[in-house]
């Protein structure tokens, strides 16, 4: 059984989002939580497309983890 993948976003001081949609949800909480605890500058987080995004902690104001949902395609009622 795989996995279902997830959309994190990172808010920055900056006021702009980095959106990725990574797997699974789980691993990335707590290697977040490690790096802050460990006064890390980066995390290195690797989406679903196998492309990795370095995240400067310092500059991170929010993290917010959204469950996948079915992608709708069209525009019949659901």
């Amino acid at each position: 059984m795989t996995a279902e993948w997830v959309k994190i976003r990172f808010g920055v001081s900056s006021a702009r989002e980095v959106e990725l949609e990574v797997d699974p949800a789980e691993d990335i909480a707590a290697a977040f939580d490690l790096a802050m605890a460990e006064n890390a500058k980066v995390l290195w987080v690797a989406d679903v497309n196998g492309h990795r995004h370095g995240i400067v902690l310092d500059k991170v104001a929010f993290v917010e983890v959204e469950k996948a949902r079915p992608r709708e395609i069209g525009f019949g009622p659901t």
